[in-house]
Parts: C-alpha cells; structure tokens; sequence
C-alpha cells in the first residue's frame, strides 16, 4: 500500500508492507543519491513481515518531486518528523532507520520523535578521505537502541574506523567486502545474495532482541 503524506517540505510518500501480527514499524529512507529501490531496503521489506515487523518505506519529498539532488539536512529532517505520525498511526513501536542519509536523518531525530530504535545502513561517517570529518556524535547521543549496518569496504566509514562506545551505545553488523551500497565485487568470496542475507538476518535477530 502505498501512501502520500503532506509534509511542511513538500509531499512525502510511504510504501508499506505490512506484517500479519506486527510488534513494530520499522520506518526506513533512502539516501541523497537513490530511493526505495535500494537492494538493503527491498530485501528488508521482502524479509521483516514474516517476522512480525512491518516496513514502511519512505521517500523524501524531493525525490517525490523529481529532483536529482537532495536538499540540505535540516530539509530532510522536516521531511522525515512531517511523516512520523503516519508511521505512528498504527499505534505500533516505530523503529527510525535509513540508509546513508537517511540513517543521518534517523540518528539526528529519534530523540525529539520518540523513535524505539534507530537502525543505520551503511551510515556516513565521513566524507570519502575525510576521516577527520567524522560525524560519529550523531551516532553516540541517540539514547535508544541502535544498529549499525555497515559494508567492510564502505569508503564512507570502515567498521573498524567506527568509534569504541560505551556498552548499549550501538552494535554494529559487518558485511565482509561490501561497499556503501553494499554490492560486493565478483570476485569477492561471499556473492550479493549472501551479503544481503548478512543484512536481514542482522535486522531479523536485532529487532528479536528489543522489549
């Protein structure tokens, strides 16, 4: 089902697959340079109904309107807080996740919007050769349970370049060989279908874990 929420910057759009006998709705958008039909969304959405999650896709207002290039953040923050109380409807624990700029978006509101869990795909800790750029607080100061998701060969952010945080802070899922869109190469020892399924079954057994 798809599903059109106006939103203080423009237009929003929701593409829901619901779970049979939901515990949760987890909320995920794409990133400033795609949408939903990211290969990590798609196989959550196909993957997390089964497990009493259901999976609200959401696209941004700019990429509802055709635009090429995403808008600054603080515009993709209104964006995201204007749909929440569509995603909240159900009455349903909401889990705040994205991808790249999306998990940005997802980290920096969860507070305010009252999110039960962030989840970060492939989240941008810095900018490409710009280590010193890091933007691990947006990581440190969410306050609710978080996952981190992150390809070993992501040149936003290696797992391993991630911050030591107190426990409970972040846990942080590796997909071995992946890159910020988490395609592995060919010749790579693991093949994309596994990798997603490092993803999934990452998702799968965090959201097991959540009270």
């Amino acid at each position: 089902m798809t599903e059109v929420v106006e939103t203080e910057a423009g237009p929003a759009r929701i593409t829901w697959h619901r779970a049979k006998q939901p515990r949760f709705v987890l909320a995920v958008s794409h990133g400033a340079g795609g949408g939903i039909e990211a290969r990590d969304l798609k196989a959550l959405a196909d993957a997390l109904p089964a497990h009493g999650v259901s999976v609200a896709l959401v696209e941004q207002p700019w990429r509802v309107a055709g635009r090429k290039l995403a808008p600054a953040p603080k515009t993709l923050d209104t964006g995201w807080r204007g749909v929440w109380p569509a995603l909240a409807a159900p009455g349903l624990p909401v889990i705040a996740g994205g991808r790249s700029a999306g998990a940005r978006v997802a980290c920096r509101t969860a507070a305010e919007l009252g999110a039960h869990a962030v989840l970060a795909l492939s989240f941008p800790l810095h900018p490409p050769g710009r280590p010193e750029k890091s933007r691990a607080d947006e990581l440190l100061g969410i306050g609710v349970p978080t996952l981190v998701v992150q390809g070993g060969n992501d040149p936003f952010g290696r797992p391993a370049e991630f911050p030591e945080a107190p426990a409970g802070t972040y846990d942080l899922v590796e997909v071995e060989h992946a890159d910020h869109g988490f395609a592995v190469p060919k010749r790579a020892p693991i093949g994309q279908e596994h990798a997603l399924g490092v993803i999934t079954d990452g998702v799968v057994k965090w959201t097991g874990s959540l009270g």
